[in-house]
């Protein structure tokens, strides 16, 4: 084999490790960040409680007595919208006061 074609043959083989190697290291970096995305979404307690199919989560008690308290006094006071002071009020009826 002629001193050209050893050379031609070890650039090869070098750039074929090359890219190998860089190749690994990219895949390395993807699985790392994909690691630490899933290891982030399990730890957040909020988006476990969130259905992803209906975007609507489990609510707990007082959630619902308060939801159902605005909806109750929107139907009787026929305001889609009501203020924050209408929400104080309606508030102030389930027994929610400010302490000191």
């Amino acid at each position: 084999m002629s001193l050209a074609a050893e050379e031609s043959q070890s650039a090869t083989s070098e750039a074929f490790l090359a890219d190998a190697l860089f190749g690994i290291q990219a895949k390395s970096k993807v699985s790392e960040r994909a690691a630490r995305a899933s290891k982030a979404r399990h730890a957040s307690k909020r988006r476990q409680r969130i259905d992803p199919t209906t975007c609507e989560r489990e609510y707990t008690a007082a959630e619902l007595e308060f939801m159902q308290a605005i909806q109750a006094y929107k139907q009787s006071s026929g305001r889609m919208f009501p203020t924050w002071s209408e929400i104080l009020e309606v508030l102030q009826g389930l027994g929610y006061e400010k302490l000191a």
